[in-house]
C-alpha cells in the first residue's frame, strides 16, 4: 500500500492529492523592515538571519515566499500575517 501523500498515476498523468501551497508576503509602504523581520521571527520561529533574508526579498523583489505546506496550514499562516498587518496571499505551487 502506498503512503497517503504519494502521487497517484492515472494513465500517463501523475495526480498529486497533496499539492504544495505557498504563503507569499508582499511589500507595502506601511510596515518597517524591522517589524517585518520581527513578525517572521515571532510567527514562524525563524532565526534573525533567515527572517532578514526574507524581509530583504520582500523589500527588493516586492514579494517573498515565506512558508510552504498544506493548503490549510498556509491559510492559517496568511490569516496570522494579516493579523500582524502584513499583506499576504496564498498561492498553489512552490
Amino acid at each position: 500500500m502506498a503512503p497517503l501523500d504519494a502521487p497517484q498515476i492515472e494513465g500517463d498523468t501523475i495526480v498529486d492529492d497533496n499539492p504544495v501551497w505557498s504563503t507569499i508576503v508582499w511589500n507595502d509602504p506601511i510596515n518597517l523592515m524591522s517589524y517585518v523581520t520581527w513578525v517572521f521571527m515571532t510567527h514562524f520561529g525563524y532565526d534573525r538571519t533567515h527572517a532578514e533574508v526574507l524581509m530583504w526579498q520582500v523589500h527588493n523583489d516586492g514579494k517573498s515566499t515565506v512558508s510552504q505546506g498544506s493548503r490549510e496550514r498556509m491559510e492559517a499562516d496568511v490569516a496570522a500575517l494579516h493579523s500582524f498587518g502584513l499583506w499576504a496571499t496564498l498561492e498553489q505551487g512552490g
